[in-house]
C-alpha cells in the first residue's frame, strides 16, 4: 500500500476556487501561506497567472505566452497567512466571473545556494519535494544551478524573466535529452542548449547556452517537482485510443493533474477534484491557451490515480506517448491507515 508521509495533503497544495468581485478581493482557506499560485479564469478568457514568494506577489509570468515578466500592482497584490489577494485588475478579478487558484508550499522568500557554478536563491520545501530556484545565466554550456530538494527532481520548469523566450520542461518520462514548451502545443524536442542533455541531480540541474535557460545577463525562474510518495507523481504512459482507456497509478487520489501528449501537437491540459463533482471529470483547463475551461469528458479521478475515458488525442491518441504531473488530495492510505475513497 502507498502510506504517505505526508498525511495531510492541502497542506502543500491546494486549489482555491472564487469568485471575482472587481475589487480588493482576499482568498482564504488554502490551508497555508502559498508560495506559488497559478491564476487562470474559468468562465472568462484572461492569460493565466503565476506568481511566486522570491520573484514578488505582483511580478506575473503566463504560462500561455512566451513573455518577460509582467508586473501590475492589481494582481495578485499579496500573499497571506492562508491564502492570497488579488486587486482589481480583471484578468484575476473581473466582477462575477469564476477564477480557479492552484497554490503550492515552498519556503517563503528564499536563501542563497551556492551548490551550482550559477548561485540561485532558493525557496524549498523538501517534505513535498518542490523548490523555486531563481538565477542569472553566464551563457557557459554545461552551467549547473542547486535546487535544493536533496533528491533529483522529476520535473524542472524553467521561464526567463528579463526577454521573450519559450518555457521550457524537463521531465523524467521524456528523458534527460528531451525538452518540451509548455506554453505551445509542440511535441518535444532535443537540444543540448536547453538542459546540457543531462538529468538533474539530488543539487543541481544542468543548462546549456539557449537563451531559454541561460543566456549571459538573463534571469530565470525554475519551478522544480520530486516524486513524494503519497503525495506527488511525474510520470508517462502510452494512450490506447480507446474510450476504455490507459488507467495511471499515481498511490493517492488526484487533487490536480497537469498532462501533455508528446508526440501530437495537443493543447497542455490541466485537471483538478475542485471543478468537477463526480466521475468523469469533465471540466479541463488548457495550460497554453488563454480560452476558457472546457468541459470535454476526458478522465476518471480515482482513489489511486486516474484513467483515461476517452479517445481525445489531448488525453489517450492511440500509441502515443503523455507525460503529467499529478499531486495528492490524499494519499491512498495515509500513515494512520486511513483510506482514501474515489469520488
Amino acid at each position: 500500500m502507498a502510506y504517505s508521509t505526508v498525511p495531510k495533503s492541502t497542506d502543500y497544495f491546494n486549489t482555491k476556487l472564487y469568485t471575482g468581485t472587481g475589487s480588493s478581493n482576499a482568498q482564504t482557506g488554502v490551508g497555508f501561506q502559498p508560495d506559488f499560485t497559478w491564476i487562470k479564469g474559468r468562465s472568462n478568457a484572461p492569460d493565466h497567472f503565476l506568481f511566486d514568494a522570491i520573484r514578488g506577489a505582483t511580478n506575473s509570468i503566463r504560462s500561455n505566452v512566451n513573455s518577460a515578466t509582467y508586473t501590475n500592482a492589481q494582481l495578485l497584490t499579496a500573499f497571506g497567512t492562508d491564502g492570497f489577494t488579488v486587486g482589481t485588475d480583471g484578468n484575476v478579478n473581473t466582477n462575477g466571473q469564476t477564477f480557479a487558484s492552484w497554490n503550492w508550499k515552498a519556503n517563503g522568500s528564499g536563501s542563497a545556494n551556492t551548490d551550482g557554478s550559477i548561485n540561485s536563491t532558493v525557496s524549498v520545501n523538501t517534505t513535498s519535494g518542490f523548490s523555486i530556484s531563481t538565477y542569472t545565466g553566464n551563457g557557459t554550456s554545461g552551467a549547473t544551478i542547486g535546487h535544493g530538494l536533496g533528491v533529483a527532481p522529476a520535473v524542472v520548469l524553467v521561464k526567463r524573466l528579463n526577454a521573450t523566450s519559450d518555457w521550457v520542461m524537463y521531465h523524467k518520462g521524456m528523458g534527460a535529452s528531451k525538452f518540451i514548451v509548455l506554453n505551445t502545443n509542440s511535441t518535444e524536442a532535443s537540444s543540448a542548449g536547453i538542459f546540457y542533455n543531462t538529468a538533474p541531480t539530488s543539487s543541481i540541474f544542468y543548462v546549456g547556452s539557449d537563451g531559454a535557460t541561460n543566456a549571459s545577463g538573463g534571469t530565470y525562474v525554475a519551478y522544480c517537482f520530486a516524486d513524494v510518495q503519497g503525495f506527488s507523481k511525474m510520470g508517462s504512459y502510452t494512450g490506447n485510443g480507446n474510450a476504455d482507456g490507459a488507467f495511471i497509478y499515481t498511490g493517492f487520489k488526484p487533487a490536480f493533474i497537469l498532462l501533455k501528449n508528446t508526440g501530437t501537437a495537443r493543447h497542455w491540459q490541466i485537471y483538478d477534484s475542485k471543478r468537477i463533482g463526480y466521475n468523469v471529470a469533465n471540466y479541463r483547463q488548457p495550460a497554453n491557451t488563454y480560452g476558457t475551461e472546457e468541459t470535454n469528458v476526458n478522465i476518471d479521478i480515482l482513489s489511486n490515480g486516474f484513467k483515461a475515458r476517452s479517445t481525445d488525442g489531448d488525453v489517450n491518441e492511440n500509441g502515443k506517448t503523455y507525460i503529467y504531473m499529478s499531486f495528492a488530495g490524499e494519499p491512498l492510505v495515509s500513515t494512520n491507515g486511513t483510506p482514501a475513497t474515489a469520488r
